[in-house]
């Protein structure tokens, strides 16, 4: 019984954890577009602040502690930053490529690539009702992409798709080990930050407008964010911390929409409407699963 509430209090843990991480993602895509940059300089400044704030708060947490930690634990951790460093400069690069609305509902794809990932790498079999859901998911991007094909906007959701893979692998790798991956996740900003370097330097030239906003973001908005999501699959499986991405899926479009008056088009309304409708049923129904298992157990 006490192993049970042990694991009954941390899941509770994660699930607060990793919403709090969730909710300060939704923020991410107005704070860029507020900045008013050019796509390298805007990666250069938000992924450089977010490195030093990763070493500070690493310092801060060492001396508190009084024990060294680690940063990047061991290869899996290497691998593991690895993925969400390419995920961040693809998620950047598609802001500036496509629509906010066609960018937030591709990634609202990462709790199914990672119930693949999970059935495929740790035996995680998903239910029927994963399966359904899938299928209307997969639906829904055809929608939104062929929307961008025809838009010219083709580029930003193939990059998007790229983006919700790598994090999917990466969460999913997470999975696979008991370590702390907060500071990977956040120390994993270096590599988008090294290449917009290169970019800015070479090719396109530093220019951001209002960098107050694309500071904030860099040095607050995304190391709790990230810290709180990678932390979390420590405590809950690879689909249920993705879910909460999808916070940014139903919230990043509206502040957009109220700020910039960017209105999504017909086909990604359409298509957003049947992946948020199949999410919502799949959440509902884990939900009364949950509750049925606990009734009876009692």
């Amino acid at each position: 019984m006490s192993g049970s509430v042990q694991k009954s209090g941390n899941h509770a843990k994660g699930l607060l954890i990793t919403a709090i991480g969730g909710l300060f993602l939704t923020v991410d895509i107005p704070l860029i577009k507020l900045a008013d940059g050019n796509a390298w300089s805007v990666i250069m400044v938000r992924a450089g602040l977010t490195f030093i704030a990763s070493l500070l708060i690493w310092t801060v947490w060492s001396l508190l502690t009084g024990k060294k930690q680690t940063l990047i634990p061991g290869k899996t951790g290497l691998i593991v930053a690895l993925l969400y460093g390419i995920s961040a400069t693809c998620f950047v690069t598609a802001v500036f490529n496509t629509s906010t609305a066609n960018l937030v509902f591709i990634l609202a794809l990462n709790p199914m690539v990672s119930a693949i990932l999970g059935w495929v790498f740790l035996k995680e079999r998903p239910q029927r009702a994963t399966f359904i859901t899938m299928f209307f998911m997969v639906i829904g991007v055809l929608i939104i992409v062929s929307d961008g094909v025809t838009s010219g906007g083709w580029f930003g959701d193939m990059v998007a798709l790229l983006a919700t893979t790598c994090l999917a692998s990466a969460i999913t790798i997470s999975r696979t080990t008991n370590k702390e991956m907060g500071l990977a996740a956040i120390i994993a900003s270096c590599l988008p930050c090294t290449v917009a370097i290169y970019f800015v330097t070479t090719k396109t030239g530093y220019q951001i407008n209002d960098i107050k906003w694309i500071a904030l973001d860099g040095a607050l908005i995304l190391p709790v964010a990230f810290i709180c999501l990678a932390t979390g699959p420590r405590y809950l499986s690879g689909p249920e911390v993705a879910m909460f991405y999808l916070l940014e899926t139903i919230l990043a479009p509206i502040w957009v929409w109220m700020i910039f008056q960017e209105v999504p088009s017909t086909a990604t309304l359409t298509g957003g409407a049947i992946m948020i409708t199949a999410l919502l049923s799949h959440s509902t129904w884990q939900l009364r699963k949950h509750r049925a298992h606990r009734k009876a157990f009692a």
